[in-house]
């Protein structure tokens, strides 16, 4: 990991991505827009539904690209409506392949 605390450092360093996504985010292609968006980035991971309502979204990957998938979770422009995304940055866990759809 780096510990180079300078502004955009550390760009490459690999993390992963928790994010609980709230909102009306169920039935309207929002995981399939996530894996668009994280496959794109090159990041693995997984977008699953959850019994509550929300989406759990995993990513795993360099931090700059981690932190464009949740801005993009935060645009504004995701199907349906997304009203809070709570996330953590841990570091990565591995044992991920791909980015798939739960």
């Amino acid at each position: 990991m780096s510990t180079d605390n300078t502004p955009g450092a550390g760009n490459t360093e690999q993390v992963r991505l928790s994010a609980f996504v709230h909102g009306h985010v169920q039935g309207v292609g929002f995981r399939w827009w996530t894996r668009s968006r994280a496959l794109e980035l090159g990041l693995v991971g997984s977008a699953s539904n959850l019994a509550d309502g929300r989406v759990h979204v995993v990513a795993e990957g360099p931090r700059d690209k981690v932190l464009a998938l949740l801005d993009a979770l935060r645009s504004g422009t995701t199907p349906g409506r997304v009203d809070l995304v709570v996330e953590s940055i841990d570091p990565p866990r591995g044992g991920l392949v791909g980015f798939v759809e739960r």
